[in-house]
């Protein structure tokens, strides 16, 4: 077998005569890594690496629900990105996304909570006293509320997770899997739940261009949460029987479970983004 030429790694200050250091893994320097065409090489390389690894992710997110979670805790995470990390790619698309498509999902503005959310009533009553404790009117305050909801909205999609794994471990307490398992579950489900919501609101933005739709009635919003309940209830089904190893008329319970939890967490999770918004933003 050859042998490299032996070189001084100046990470460790040690001689080594492979290509990369033992110790370390210091790759040997080489004259074009000096040179402008290797700096262009290097960074081709890492985009197309963090692309793979990312698309890849993505594929199996979509096509084999539950694969991220057992590849996490099997210890094959090489060939993807990471849970968390993931989750906040994903959520930043989704924000833009969002954005883009002028639909709010959850960073839901003001004119939302007062006329079609189910809570509008309490919402007009917290919101009449909230101004006149601030000394302004509704026309005033109403675009400083929409830009702080859609920063708070961003800022704590995370909180859905929690409550969502501990439901996955009281649910699955007898499935012999380590506490990590429902938190790695919860992220990658959440995960989903945004690049579902992103092709939902792509769809919307293609419908009000080309049909006129408003995008803030109720129906549209109604629309939006029986979708995102159904796609729910499909991933979960899948998802669950290969983490957790479910079957039968248990594992389907536990989904319809699982699956109103979601809703209400979303629900939950609009009013909670409204009541801080409101009181401390």
């Amino acid at each position: 077998m050859a042998t490299s030429p032996r070189w001084h790694c100046p990470t460790c200050n040690i001689t080594v005569s492979t290509p990369y250091c033992a110790a370390c893994g210091e790759r040997r320097l080489q004259p074009s890594d000096l040179r402008l065409s290797g700096l262009l090489a290097q960074i081709a390389q890492s985009i197309s690496s963090v692309d793979g690894r990312l698309l890849r992710t993505l594929r199996s997110l979509l096509t084999v629900p539950g694969e991220l979670t057992v590849a996490y805790l099997q210890g094959r995470r090489k060939p993807f990105i990471a849970p968390f990390p993931f989750f906040l790619i994903v959520n930043v698309a989704f924000f833009a996304a969002q954005s883009l498509s002028g639909n709010a999902i959850f960073s839901t503005p003001l004119a939302s909570h007062l006329h079609v959310q189910d809570w509008s009533e309490l919402a007009q009553r917290l919101v009449d006293q909230r101004l006149l404790s601030l000394d302004t009117n509704l026309a005033a305050y109403t675009p400083l509320f929409d830009q702080a909801v859609q920063v708070n909205a961003k800022s704590l999609v995370i909180l859905m997770t929690l409550p969502f794994a501990a439901l996955l471990a009281l649910l699955f307490r007898r499935a012999d899997r380590p506490v990590v398992t429902h938190m790695v579950f919860s992220l990658l489900f959440y995960a989903f739940l945004m690049v579902w919501l992103c092709v939902l609101l792509g769809v919307l933005f293609v419908l009000t261009w080309f049909a006129g739709l408003d995008l803030h009635s109720h129906a549209v919003d109604w629309g939006l949460f029986a979708s995102v309940l159904g796609a729910t209830a499909i991933y979960l089904y899948v998802a669950v029987g290969r983490v957790y190893e479910q079957t039968g008329l248990v594992r389907a319970l536990k989904i319809l479970l699982l699956t109103l939890a979601v809703g209400m967490g979303i629900l939950g999770y609009r009013f909670t983004v409204f009541l801080i918004t409101l009181y401390w933003s």
